[in-house]
C-alpha cells in the first residue's frame, strides 16, 4: 500500500510530525474533559440555575447562593459520572469491535447531544438526565482517546505524554472557572446566559473533534486485529519511519502485534469485564487483583481532598477577609497554579518512581488539609467572636495550605492513579484494563460529588480532617499494595504479579526469585517476549519462535486514561 483512501493526514505528515498532528486531536478530548469537570462549579452559582432547578436561593443583601436542598445539588452534579460509569465500559467494549476511530466520533456525539440537552434544560429532572447522557459521551472519550494516542505513540513519550495530557485536563478546568468568572459580570450574574453559555462552550472542540479524527489513521494495533495488515504496516511506516533502520524497526513491531493478535485470539474468551473484575481463567496473570488495585487508586484519588478544595476553597478564602468577588479572583488563580504544577511529573515521576510520588505527596497533601481545617476554624471561631483581625490572619493561613495543596495534587497525586492502569495490564486487555481505571474514577469522583455538600453543611471544616486522614491512610495501602511500576516492562509486570498474594513484599521476592532461578525470563522479557500463560503459569522457556508465546516489544506497552 502507497497512501490511505481518501483524505488522511498520514499520507502527507510522517514521524514526529503524524505523532505531533495524532495529540492534538486528543488533547481536544482531554481538554474538553477538564472543562466539563470545571464548567458545574460556576454553573451552581448562577441565580437563574439555582432558582430554574429548585435547590436553593441567592441573599438579596450579599448575593450569596443559599443551598436548601444540597442533595440535589449534589445529585445534579454526581449523576455525570454515574453516566461516565456504563460510558467507559461501553467505549473500552465498543473500541475493540469496531475500531477506535469510530468510537471517538461516537463518543464526541453522545457528549454533544448530552451538551445541547443541559444548556437547553428547563427543569431538575430535565438537567439530571442531560447530564447523564453527557457523562456516557465524556467516559467512552476517555476510555478510548488516550488507548488510540498511545498505540501510535512510542514507549519513550509515555510520561511525558500523560503529564502534559494532564496539563491540558487542567487547562480546560481554567478556561472553565475564568469563562463563567467573566459571564458572572453581565446582568450582575443573574442571566440565564451566566449558565446556559458555559455550558454550549464545551460543543466547539467537540464538533472540531468530530469533523476531523475521520482524516486521521486508525490504531495500527486494532488494524492487524482486523485483519487490515497492509494498511498497519503502512501507518507504522508513517509513525516510525520509512527508510534504513525505521523501516527495519516497524516491520518488527508489526511482527510483533500480529504475536499478540494470536496471543489475544487464543485468550479471548478471558477476557470480558466479568472475567477480568474476578480474575476468572487469569491463573499466575492475577487479572482480578490488578483492577481491585486500579479501580480502588482512583477512589483513594478522590479521598485525599482534592473534590472537597474545589468545593470549599472559596469559602476558606472568605474566612479569609476577602470578599466574593476578590475570592472567587483568588480561586482562579489557585486553578493555574494547579495547572502548573502538573508540569513537575515530567521531571520527576520517572526519575523517583510511582510508589514515592504517591508517598511525598500524601505527606504534603496531608500536612495542607490538617492545617488548613485548622486555620479555617479559628478562623470562623475569630469571627463569630467579633476579632476580625484574627480571623482575617488565620483565614489567610488556610487560603495559603490550601494553594499548597492543590499544587503537591497536581504534582503527584493526579496523575499517577491515571498511569497506573497503563502500566500493569497485559496488552491482551489494555482497553478494558484502562476503562477499569475510569470505572474506579467515575465511582470515586461521583460518590465524593453527592456526598461534599451535605459533609459541608453539616460539619464545615471538618470535612477537610477527614480528607488529611484518608492521606494518612494511603500510604500504608501503596506501601503494602501496590507494587513500583517505574523501569519495568509490561512483560516484568508479568512477573511482578505472579506471586500468590496481594502484597509488595511477595511480589518482590517472586519477582527476585524468578530472576535468580530462571534469569532468562527476566532477559525475556525485557525483549518484549511472553513470559507468563493463564494456563501454564509462568514459562520455563519462553521463546519467540512460537507465536502464542510471543507478545510485543516495550513501544506496544503504553496506556493512558
Amino acid at each position: 500500500m502507497e497512501r490511505l483512501p481518501g483524505f488522511n493526514v498520514a499520507n502527507f505528515l510522517e514521524k514526529r510530525q503524524l505523532l505531533i498532528a495524532i495529540n492534538c486531536i486528543a488533547a481536544l478530548s482531554i481538554f474538553f474533559f477538564g472543562y466539563d469537570q470545571g464548567m458545574m462549579g460556576g454553573v451552581n452559582n448562577a441565580k437563574d440555575y439555582i432558582d430554574l432547578m429548585g435547590f436553593g436561593h441567592v441573599d438579596p443583601v450579599t448575593e450569596e447562593p443559599i443551598i436548601t436542598d444540597s442533595l440535589l445539588q449534589g445529585g445534579i452534579v454526581s449523576v455525570y459520572y454515574l453516566g461516565t460509569l456504563f460510558g467507559c465500559l461501553g467505549g473500552g467494549w465498543i473500541g475493540d469491535k469496531v475500531g477506535r476511530i469510530k468510537t471517538i466520533a461516537l463518543g464526541s456525539v453522545w457528549a454533544i447531544l448530552g451538551a445541547s440537552l443541559q444548556c437547553s434544560a428547563q427543569n431538575h429532572n430535565w438537567m439530571i438526565c442531560a447530564r447523564a447522557v453527557n457523562g456516557i459521551g465524556t467516559g467512552i472519550l476517555n476510555a478510548i482517546v488516550p488507548v488510540w494516542a498511545t498505540e501510535t505513540a512510542e514507549h519513550t513519550s509515555r510520561g511525558q505524554f500523560i503529564a502534559i495530557e494532564f496539563t491540558l485536563n487542567i487547562f480546560g478546568v481554567v478556561v472553565a472557572y475564568w469563562l463563567e468568572f467573566g459571564l458572572s459580570f453581565i446582568d450582575n450574574g443573574n442571566s440565564a446566559f451566566r449558565w446556559r453559555f458555559p455550558i454550549a462552550f464545551q460543543i466547539i472542540p467537540l464538533l472540531v473533534l468530530l469533523a476531523s479524527v475521520w482524516w486521521f489513521p486508525e490504531s495500527p494495533r486494532w488494524l492487524v486485529k482486523a485483519g487490515r495488515v497492509e494498511e498497519a504496516r503502512f501507518i507504522l511506516h508513517r509513525l516510525r519511519g520509512s527508510t534504513g533502520e525505521d523501516r527495519e524497526r516497524a516491520e518488527l513491531e508489526l511482527h510483533d502485534i500480529s504475536n499478540i493478535v494470536t496471543l489475544e485470539s487464543k485468550e479471548s474468551s478471558k477476557n470480558s469485564y466479568l472475567h477480568m473484575l474476578f480474575g476468572i481463567g487469569s491463573g499466575e496473570l492475577h487479572t482480578g487483583r490488578r483492577v481491585q488495585l486500579v479501580i480502588w487508586l482512583q477512589i483513594i484519588q478522590e479521598w485525599v481532598g482534592i473534590a472537597g478544595v474545589t468545593i470549599y476553597a472559596p469559602t476558606i478564602f472568605r474566612i479569609a477577609g476577602f470578599d466574593t468577588f476578590k475570592s472567587q479572583w483568588i480561586s482562579g488563580l489557585n486553578n493555574i497554579f494547579y495547572m502548573f504544577a502538573t508540569l513537575i511529573c515530567v521531571f520527576t515521576l520517572d526519575r523517583i518512581g510511582r510508589r514515592w510520588t504517591l508517598y511525598w505527596g500524601a505527606v504534603g497533601q496531608g500536612i495542607a488539609m490538617f492545617l488548613a481545617g485548622a486555620f479555617s476554624k479559628l478562623g470562623q471561631d475569630a469571627t463569630a467572636n467579633g476579632d476580625i483581625g484574627k480571623a482575617n490572619s488565620y483565614g489567610a493561613a488556610a487560603a495559603s495550605f490550601v494553594f499548597i495543596f492543590t499544587s503537591v495534587f497536581g504534582a503527584t497525586w493526579l496523575t499517577v492513579p491515571w498511569l497506573y492502569p497503563a502500566e500493569i495490564f497485559p496488552l491482551q486487555v489494555r482497553a478494558k484494563g484502562n476503562a477499569w481505571g475510569v470505572f474506579g474514577w467515575s465511582i470515586g469522583n461521583g460518590w465524593l460529588t453527592l456526598l461534599c455538600p451535605v459533609m459541608f453543611a453539616n460539619i464545615g471544616s471538618t470535612t477537610l480532617h477527614i480528607f488529611g486522614a484518608c492521606n494518612i491512610i494511603a500510604i500504608p495501602i501503596v506501601w503494602a499494595l501496590y507494587p513500583e511500576s517505574n523501569q519495568r516492562t509490561l512483560e516484568e509486570m508479568d512477573l511482578l504479579f505472579a506471586a500468590p498474594t496481594p502484597w509488595v513484599w511477595d511480589a518482590e521476592k517472586t519477582f527476585a526469585r524468578l530472576k535468580e532461578e530462571q534469569p532468562e525470563l527476566v532477559q525475556a522479557a525485557k525483549r518484549g517476549e511472553h513470559v507468563v500463560d493463564p494456563e501454564a503459569g509462568v514459562l520455563k522457556h519462553p521463546s519467540t519462535s512460537k507465536p502464542d508465546e510471543t507478545t510485543h516489544t516495550e513501544s506496544e506497552e503504553n496506556v493512558s486514561p
